[in-house]
């Protein structure tokens, strides 16, 4: 192995990266729906959720163009993002267990 792959291995995929950043703001928004008891936090969430699938959307849109992700993806979390960004999540699942079966 040479010296110049190894730090490439450590990088991850822009694939690996949006996933992480779906879970994050599922994660976020579960904090939200757990935490509509005190204004500060809901207010808080909210604003991070918000601007969460409004990155998320621009991403995703964007990985489509580069062909990181498929469409589907894309659209369960433009379109259903800001309902529940659980779907997005799920959709990375589905992927990541077609990719491993496939290669």
């Amino acid at each position: 192995m040479s010296v110049s792959a190894a730090p490439a291995r450590r990088r991850i995929s822009g694939f690996t990266a949006l996933k992480y950043a779906s879970f994050t703001h599922s994660l976020v928004y579960l904090a939200l729906l757990v935490a509509m008891a005190t204004d500060s936090e809901r207010t808080a969430l909210g604003w991070v959720h918000g601007w969460g699938w409004i990155l998320m959307g621009l991403a995703c849109v964007t990985a489509v163009r580069l062909r990181v992700i498929p469409l589907k993806i894309a659209a369960a979390v433009v379109v259903l993002g800001g309902i529940g960004p659980f779907f997005g999540s799920y959709m990375f699942i589905r992927e990541t267990r077609n990719r491993q079966r496939v290669g």
